[in-house]
């Protein structure tokens, strides 16, 4: 007989969160004790599997000389070694928990380190680790002192008996993948190394162990508590709120409380026998009562994103300017709230979550998305063994992060299905802090949550859920249960290249029902790394320019901000939808009606204004008189007699709101919510025609010249046309359009493309001269294999002042089973013309559901300016609402195009094609010799079915029978 023996699955796949480690503790972001940082260049060799090396380089006095020079913190793929992998869902490796593959990349690292002068003698010493991925071996001085798991999150070890005042040897082995990758697969690159801060912290005797800030508000009162626990006790002090408390002593007095619109925050020192820290106390009170979520005795309505951390260059190695940055960019977008996925951010970054002002999701470093496709078995959060490691990541989420005030929730990780691991985690949270809601999306039945939350609920759902009236599910006891709690949508409107759009449909269900708290957009930022193009432009990558054997792509591009941290044009719209004043009014009649939006901050910090404008220009302005108005109330005001304007000119008032003082993120003067009543609709006057007469093998009629035998026009008052004017319905798919693979049924661009939209042909069956003074157009345009076509009708007109009009009637042929990309005109100008200026929406992009930043205007760009440079080209730059638009070279001649109705205008230096057929934004290459504009009747709206709901109807561009015209004139 023979019997077999296992063997113990070395530390790096064991399902343990390691060993050695210290319980874990508050992060303290500065002290009296003495610190040193360990960041900076290390020696650094990497080796293709865990096991290729032996341990030897640990030792003191081992020759590294011939190894590579690394900083730390860092990400060793992005620093020549290896590459970059993303994925979505799916794990890049063998799904065999928690085992992982030979090829395991392991970078060894090694500092050298002295004690300063005046290092402490005396106490201990712990060495800190703020995040590693994946797994870590420490040793220091040749003894080893533990290993960890938890990438995002910090681990200390004592090392006090260990130091020595010169020649430290500190010594770490990284394993990119370990059982710990099995719970960390969250929609993310792949990026191993030391990426966060080492440090080495002096404690001495009586230095705090533990400290628990207990900041209570009792808004019937007006009055705050605090109690702070430590572990050893001290004393607290507050001065300005006159406190001086042992630890464990609690005080009630009158404060002014916490909150994401005023983050007023109190210094605070904590001191024990060995240590003294100062603190920040923000009072504030979580509850969720009568069914919603209430901050303070309020209900709150989250306008959130969620955000990875992310730089174009350093990965997840994020500096605290870059958090600060982003935080500033998020307040004056009207963002009020983070919810970190997926994972707790680097600590600095809550802090700044404190003094500047957002509500925070607090998410654990957990998901376990890789299972899904395998009907999640063997998923770790519903296996016993692992629930250890779960506990663990939960543990040190919640005791890092406790003393935030701006932490309103704790998130049990993400996409994890459902499991004991996530109860039982859920259980210690409660136990160990009551006073915050714990959230997670994974389970419908919300039996571990107090908060409904879901991914992506369209819009229909939303309203049934916000009206308690959503289908039954599962168990009817939880059943209640969860219809009986406040609802947020975790993610929604997936910001993926051009969108997302239902922003504004959102919204309005947010502020409909008050169960329906609001929601966090995904995501922040595109996570395209920085590359340099051959011709020196710079350009961004995603997904599979590594050459990773999985991958999905620029699905890792997917954020409000382009990866450079400039805003997209999601990022205005959101921020005009997320407005927390709302402005209405009727401005033929001179009212307007403002409404407070705010949760809980008055309108003192606002001031308004008004601007009158005729035909796009401002002919009149002044400020608003507008009460301090509370939360939710609103004042309907009278604005002032207008200017005189122009006589049948278009006129609008703009009333703006904007901050009265500066703030810690904005300008005095920062605008923070406007809008546009009409005032004055235009007149317009017909124009009486001359007739067309052919010369040859053209017809001229007014300005224009046509080739007589297809009808085209060729030129217009001598301009050469580089493409004539004919219908065009063809976009480059977004990557809404295009949709989730999850999602088949519209996924339009794909559909599209199926039928040959991106290749139709044109037919001219008659091209007639009409007694009327027309000259009439009849085509066919049809793509091929397919029975369905669009007979389209040109009627050309010409007045004796150098106008040349065309209307379009378009007829659809066969049965259309799906809505049309555009509906428009496209015609190519010289590349000279390449100023644009226009009367209509602007001064951004915008599409029939993402068109509430888009302020009626004049306003100029140049072509180049024109377009958005999504990572991933695709549609983009349509201007909504054109009434008139000039195309002009640098000596102001060109061409001015006006619309009946308003328009859609879009100008590029490449074709629609060339747009279709890029991948990166160097592949596209402008023309030297055209500019091809459409003119559109209609757009297809954008949706945000790269991930969520796909187009409303009300924003679908069905084939239909369709009128509309154009007025060209040549300027000189």
């Amino acid at each position: 007989m023979s019997s077999t023996q296992h063997t113990p699955l070395p530390y790096y796949e064991d399902v343990s969160p390691g060993a050695g480690a210290l319980p874990p503790r508050p992060w303290t972001p500065s002290s009296d004790a003495a610190r040193l940082s360990l960041n900076g260049t290390w020696s650094f060799r990497l080796s293709p599997t865990a096991t290729a090396q032996d341990d030897s380089f640990a030792r003191p006095g081992y020759d590294a000389r011939g190894w590579d020079e690394l900083p730390v913190p860092a990400h060793w793929v992005l620093h020549g070694h290896g590459a970059p992998i993303y994925t979505n869902v799916r794990y890049p490796f063998p799904v065999d928990p928690p085992r992982v593959p030979d090829e395991n990349p392991t970078g060894d690292h090694l500092r050298v380190f002295d004690l300063p002068g005046d290092w402490p003698e005396g106490g201990d010493a712990v060495l800190r680790f703020e995040g590693v991925e994946s797994c870590a071996r420490v040793w220091l001085n040749g003894e080893e002192l533990g290993t960890f798991k938890g990438s995002r999150l910090p681990h200390e070890f004592a090392v006090g008996g260990l130091l020595q005042p010169s020649g430290n040897v500190l010594a770490v082995r990284v394993h990119q993948w370990s059982s710990g990758t099995y719970l960390e697969d969250q929609d993310q690159w792949w990026l191993p190394g030391i990426f966060r801060e080492v440090t080495l912290e002096h404690r001495p005797e009586g230095a705090l162990d533990d400290y628990f800030v207990h900041a209570s508000y009792d808004h019937t009162t007006g009055e705050g508590t605090l109690r702070i626990d430590s572990d050893p006790g001290g004393r607290v002090t507050v001065p300005e709120l006159g406190l001086d408390l042992a630890t464990g002593e609690s005080a009630t007095v009158p404060v002014e409380p916490w909150t994401a619109e005023t983050p007023r925050l109190y210094e605070a020192r904590l001191t024990t026998v060995g240590e003294s820290v100062p603190l920040r106390v923000g009072f504030r009170t979580v509850v969720v009562e009568d069914g919603l979520l209430k901050v303070n005795g309020r209900r709150v309505l989250f306008r959130g994103v969620n955000r990875h951390e992310f730089h174009p260059e350093n990965g997840r190695a994020v500096d605290l300017a870059t958090m600060r940055r982003d935080l500033v960019l998020m307040k004056r977008h009207n963002i009020n709230a983070v919810r970190t996925s997926h994972y707790p951010p680097h600590p600095a970054f809550l802090g700044l979550c404190d003094e500047l002002g957002l509500w925070v999701i607090d998410e654990c470093d957990l998901e376990t998305h890789g299972f899904v496709d395998l009907d999640w078995r063997n998923n770790p959060v519903d296996d016993d063994r692992w629930t250890p490691a779960l506990l663990d990541r939960a543990e040190r989420m919640v005791e890092r992060d406790k003393n935030h005030p701006s932490v309103v929730m704790w998130s049990l990780g993400n996409e994890c299905g459902t499991g004991r691991g996530l109860s039982a985690m859920a259980d210690w949270i409660r136990e160990r802090d009551p006073s915050r809601v714990i959230h997670y999306e994974g389970d419908l039945s919300c039996a571990d949550t107090d908060i409904y939350s879901r991914m992506y609920a369209p819009h229909e759902e939303v309203d049934q859920i916000g009206r308690r009236t959503e289908p039954p599910w599962g168990d009817p006891e939880l059943d209640a249960k969860r219809r009986a709690l406040p609802f947020i949508e975790c993610e929604y409107a997936h910001a993926m290249g051009n969108g997302p759009g239902g922003l504004s449909e959102y919204q309005r269900l947010f502020q409909e029902h008050e169960r329906c708290q609001g929601g966090f957009v995904w995501e922040w930022i595109d996570h395209g790394f920085t590359r340099r193009a051959p011709d020196g432009r710079f350009y961004h990558v995603y997904g599979g320019d590594f050459g990773e054997e999985l991958h999905d792509g620029n699905f890792v591009c997917d954020g409000l901000l382009f990866p450079d941290r400039t805003p997209s044009p999601g990022l205005i719209e959101y921020k005009k939808v997320i407005e927390p004043v709302r402005i209405e009014g009727d401005g033929a009649d001179g009212t307007v009606r403002i409404t407070n939006g705010h949760d809980f901050a008055d309108l003192s910090h606002l001031v308004f204004s008004w601007t009158y404008e005729a035909e796009g220009e401002a002919i009149g302005s002044g400020e608003l008189a507008v009460p301090p108005l509370p939360p939710g109330e609103s004042a309907v005001l009278k604005l002032p007699a207008p200017p005189d304007a122009e006589a049948g000119a278009e006129a609008w008032w703009t009333v703006e709101a904007r901050l009265a003082a500066a703030t810690a993120w904005a300008e005095a003067g920062h605008p923070v919510a406007w809008a546009q009543l009409p005032a004055a609709t235009p007149a317009r006057t017909p124009a009486s025609g001359v007739a067309p007469r052919r010369d040859g093998g053209r017809i001229v009629l007014g300005p224009g010249v046509f080739d007589a035998a297809t009808g085209a026009l060729t030129s217009l008052g001598g301009l050469r046309l580089a493409e004539p004017p004919r219908l065009d319905i063809w976009r480059a798919p977004t990557d809404n359009d295009n949709g989730a693979s999850w999602q088949p049924d519209e996924r339009w661009g794909l559909i599209w493309r199926r039928f040959g939209l991106h290749r139709m042909r044109h037919r001219t069956d008659a091209v007639e001269t009409t007694p009327d003074g027309a000259l009439t157009v009849r085509t066919r345009v049809a793509p091929a294999a397919v029975d369905i076509g669009l007979e389209t009708v040109y009627r050309w007109t010409a007045d004796g002042d150098g106008r040349l009009s065309l209307a379009v009637s378009v007829t659809p042929l066969g049965e259309w089973t799906f809505p049309l990309p555009r509906l428009g005109l496209r015609l190519g100008v010289p590349a000279a013309l390449g100023d644009a200026e226009w009367f209509g929406g602007g001064p951004g992009e915008a599409y029939p559901d993402t068109r509430a930043a888009a302020r009626v205007g004049r306003w100029a760009l140049s072509v180049d300016e024109l377009q958005t440079p999504y990572v991933r080209p695709q549609e983009n730059g349509a201007r909504i609402d054109v009434r008139w638009v000039r195309l002009t070279a640098p000596d102001g001649s060109g061409v001015r195009i006006e619309g009946e109705a308003a328009f859609w205008f879009t100008a590029r230096r490449w074709t629609t094609e060339q747009l279709d057929a890029a991948e990166h934004t160097p592949d596209l290459e402008p023309s030297n010799e055209t500019v091809w504009v459409n003119l559109d009747h209609g757009q297809q709206g954008i949706g945000s079915q790269s991930c969520g709901p796909g187009v409303l109807d009300e924003h679908r561009l069905d084939a239909a029978p369709a009128e509309f015209s154009f007025t060209f004139s040549r300027l000189r």
